[in-house]
């Protein structure tokens, strides 16, 4: 019931109490008959699609459903598109999405700088999206190309032609320039069945930790909930009553649970969606690759869905929700939403007793198009492996996975053999984006058969190799800054992946500054004053992932050799048949 609602209940009271009950109670009875019905708007949305056309392989394909069922095959656009076409309700229906659309993707699409994902997109009639942290890996200048169209500065028209440019809109109410100014459309206004609907576009503060600095030089991340309100307010003097935030930020749950279940502590994202004006109805949200369902009051007291809908296209949000036509405001009691489960009707999921989704043929052709494109350097082989080499962390484990490791390895072996003099490698956990499967994919490569595909699916990030000088106290400051608790502190526990000939162990428990000991390189203890050659990809060189001990490192070199997946597919090369190696490196004793 909206406040105006009870204000007229309330007046009708009054006038019952002075005996004028057969004046007023009529009028109060035709104005109800005459309520026009409310107008029915429905919401599909995406988040942290990664360019993940192609349905995602293994782990990062799985997904647990709503009824508890491990779906084995989930996501690719094709099944997406068909998702997406059958949940929507003729002229009510907008599709929104809340960012990392593109970066950190498959060859697929990285090696076109994802156009075939943008373009993707505005056939699966993507309106408006905010945009991630890895809308900025290529930085500004790359991501209004994508929005405007034209060819790539360096290499030029891809083999589709001359790219026309987005069919959605890119928003960031918090991202300012030098200048104060907006570096991006704020918001975004748009009409669903007669109703106005203003989009709030806002990306996570946390984008200058865990972007490259120099693809957002220049740029400023605001706060989310000040950039926000500012927005809303601004929506408001315009007239505009029904607001949703796509924000770029979200929480952890619990692993295994139901898409419509809610995480039970408060991160980021419940904060920002409790903080955000009471005029936002709807908190839409991604980054954390996470899907939930939940609720919260906002500053008025009302009760506010925010969601997010997984990563990979594995899922999609539907929220329904109606609009009184006399008021223009959202019914919030009349809000649901429900994370679907894009399960692969396919052999994978042979078996399963769920919902399915065939593919979208024409979004299906568009896709093989892409990967024919790509298809002569994706499918050439690298090397070799004895079993899956994952990057998932082992239940009760240190934080240490065995890619990895392999990944620190091979960064050290190319800084050591091509100039960087290089003592040792860390790689950041974030950039291993998916496993190395030992069974054949469906390019018929065989068991144990690396691509060059699948390796880049691992790396995408196209970092470049470095290599620095850190004293030895240095270098175990950069160890602490690993855990929460201290100056410049992980947001959570970020454990650098170490090559082969760095060991150490360390107390989580323990004070900031003493978590960290043991610490030897070829089995030598490492001394305060040690100069230590650390090699590492530019986004932690640069400081990235709020390791900001690494700045303070002399005599940089850079690798001419490639990006650093190039190092990781000669290391392969070299070392067939590469075994999973034994996750030694670290200790945790406590």
């Amino acid at each position: 019931m909206t406040s105006r609602t009870l204000l007229r209940f309330a007046v009708a009271g009054v006038a019952a109490a002075t005996g004028l009950a057969i004046a007023v109670y009529p009028a109060a009875a035709s104005q109800t008959a005459q309520t026009p019905p409310p107008k029915q708007i429905r919401l599909l949305t995406i988040n942290d699609f990664h360019g993940n056309l192609e349905t995602p392989t293994g782990s990062s394909g799985r997904i647990v459903n709503e009824t508890g069922v491990t779906v084995q095959a989930a996501g690719g656009a094709a099944y997406l598109a068909t998702a997406i076409k059958q949940s929507r309700l003729p002229g009510r229906t907008d599709v929104v999405a809340a960012g990392d659309l593109i970066g950190a993707s498959p060859l697929v699409s990285a090696a076109f700088h994802d156009e075939p994902t943008v373009q993707v997109l505005g056939e699966l009639g993507l309106d408006v999206s905010s945009v991630g942290n890895h809308e900025f890996d290529e930085g500004l200048s790359e991501l209004q190309r994508l929005q405007k169209g034209g060819c790539h500065p360096t290499d030029g028209c891809s083999p589709a032609g001359k790219w026309k440019g987005a069919e959605y809109e890119y928003i960031g109410a918090n991202v300012v320039d030098d200048d104060g100014k907006n570096a991006l459309p704020p918001i975004a206004i748009r009409v669903v069945n007669g109703v106005k609907i203003g989009y709030i576009g806002l990306v996570t503060k946390t984008t200058p930790s865990i972007v490259t600095p120099a693809s957002i030089a220049g740029l400023t991340f605001q706060d989310e909930v000040e950039a926000g309100n500012r927005a809303a307010a601004w929506l408001k003097k315009r007239g505009v009553n029904v607001m949703v935030a796509l924000v770029h930020e979200g929480d952890s749950v619990a692993a295994n649970q139901s898409p419509n279940a809610c995480p039970l502590t408060t991160g980021a994202g419940r904060t920002i969606a409790t903080k955000l004006s009471a005029d936002v109805d709807l908190v839409v949200m991604g980054h954390s690759h996470q899907a939930y369902i939940c609720t919260t009051k906002d500053p008025a007291g009302n009760t506010r869905y925010f969601t997010q809908g997984s990563s990979f296209g594995r899922v999609m949000t539907q929220i329904d929700f109606q609009v009184d036509k006399k008021t223009g405001d959202v019914i919030r009691s009349s809000v649901t939403a429900e994370n679907k489960v894009v399960a692969v009707d396919g052999e994978a999921n042979k078996g399963l007793d769920i919902p399915k989704y065939a593919a979208d043929r024409k979004v299906e052709k568009l896709v093989s198009y892409w990967t024919s494109a790509v298809s002569t350097k994706a499918n050439a082989p690298v090397g070799k492996i004895t079993a899956d080499i994952s990057n998932a962390v082992p239940a009760g484990g240190s934080g240490e996975t065995s890619l990895g490791d392999v990944i620190a390895d091979a960064q050290l072996a190319a800084a050591k053999k091509d100039g960087g003099n290089a003592d040792i490698a860390l790689m950041n956990p974030g950039g291993v984006r998916t496993l190395l499967t030992y069974a054949s994919s469906e390019a018929g490569e065989g068991d144990g058969v690396v691509t060059y595909g699948e390796a880049f699916a691992v790396q995408p990030f196209n970092n470049l190799l470095q290599a620095v000088t850190l004293t030895g106290a240095q270098l175990k400051t950069v160890l602490e800054q690993q855990f929460t608790g201290g100056p410049n502190a992980q947001a959570f526990t970020k454990i650098l992946q170490p090559s082969s000939n760095l060991s150490y162990s360390y107390n989580a428990s323990a004070a900031w500054g003493s978590r960290i000991s043991d610490l030897k390189i070829d089995g030598v203890a490492v001394t305060d004053g040690q100069p230590v050659r650390v090699a590492a990809n530019n986004f932690l060189v640069s400081g990235g992932d709020a390791f900001a001990e690494f700045t303070k490192g002399t005599n940089l070199w850079t690798w001419d050799g490639g990006f650093d997946v190039d190092a990781f597919t000669a290391y392969l090369t070299a070392n067939s048949p590469l075994a999973p190696p034994a996750l030694t490196r670290i200790t945790k004793i406590g």
